[in-house]
């Protein structure tokens, strides 16, 4: 569906292009950690997907929650070792960034599928 297409392996080499903002200096902020940032904006917009396609056939659903999973493994290989650390104001807007980025896979995805 979305792990498997050209366009996520081209967001994969965007968000390790920018992944200099994970080891640049800067005030941590919140009380998140990057592993627990990662869940909330893939789950939040995991439900915003299945809000917008009520209709959407429950195979469908199952797919994209097994595809968000992998998403959040992808990123968890990649950020390892700040997996556990609090972001920067950067690397929220980096992770808010590509998971948007993410959710526009699969509302096109979506939109094809239905």
């Amino acid at each position: 569906m979305v792990v498997e297409s050209e366009g996520y392996a081209a967001l994969i080499e965007y968000f390790i292009e920018n992944l200099g903002q994970f080891s640049a200096p800067g005030d941590q902020v919140g009380s998140e950690t990057i592993d627990e940032l990662v869940h909330e904006l893939v789950a939040s917009q995991i439900m915003a997907i299945c809000d917008q396609n009520k209709d959407m056939p429950q195979a469908l659903r199952f797919e994209i929650m097994r595809e968000a999973d992998q998403i959040v493994a992808d990123l968890e290989e990649i950020l390892s070792s700040k997996w556990k650390q609090k972001p920067t104001y950067a690397q929220i807007n980096i992770l808010e960034e590509f998971i948007g980025l993410v959710k526009n896979l699969f509302d096109a995805s979506v939109a094809e599928s239905v």
